[in-house]
């Protein structure tokens, strides 16, 4: 036997538990919940944000929207973890308020730099504006699909808070990164 198809067998990596194979998922407190349970969608749209997030970041010349996106992935794992965890004394790491007022404070930075950033452009002058772009629209998706697992359990409200306002934030960003701003013309 190969010694790397032995190893796929024994499962030493841990990444296949086949618990799973029958459509069912362990949340962060160990609950069982159906994988399109609308707490596993919000947390797996959460993961789809960062990965485009992460895209983006390949593309973006300035170094400071590079090393901004960084940090908003990485508090995107703080976001999941809450929302993969039905108890709430089970989630370690929380959203704060600060983390809010720094997003605000990076949409003030950035929307401030725009010589005129009031009406819909056409996005997508280039590849970091328009992973950008894409990431936005997936953060109103989780931002929406939050929204409605808010009610039905609890959530905590920064994290609501938190995800409607990082969809400003990433827009901020978009903008700044486009080459250039063309106007929508409404025919």
């Amino acid at each position: 036997m190969v010694q790397g198809q032995n190893k796929g067998r024994q499962n030493k990596m841990g990444i296949y538990t086949k618990g799973g194979d029958k459509g069912k998922t362990s949340l962060f407190d160990d609950k069982r919940v159906t994988k399109d349970d609308i707490r596993v969608e919000s947390y797996g749209t959460i993961d789809e944000l960062g990965s485009f997030l992460g895209l983006a970041k390949n593309y973006a010349i300035d170094d400071e929207v590079k090393e901004r996106v960084f940090n908003i992935q990485n508090k995107l794992f703080t976001v999941a973890t809450n929302l993969a965890t039905e108890d709430p004394n089970k989630v370690k790491y929380k959203i704060k308020e600060d983390d809010i007022l720094e997003l605000e404070g990076i949409i003030d930075i950035y929307m401030g730099r725009l010589n005129d950033p009031t009406g819909f452009i056409v996005p997508g002058s280039n590849l970091a504006s328009a992973y950008l772009h894409v990431a936005r629209t997936v953060c109103r998706r989780a931002e929406r699909r939050i929204v409605s697992l808010s009610g039905i359990a609890q959530v905590d409200p920064l994290v609501i808070k938190y995800v409607n306002r990082l969809s400003d934030v990433i827009y901020a960003l978009a903008r700044f990164s486009e080459e250039e701003q063309k106007s929508v013309k409404y025919e």
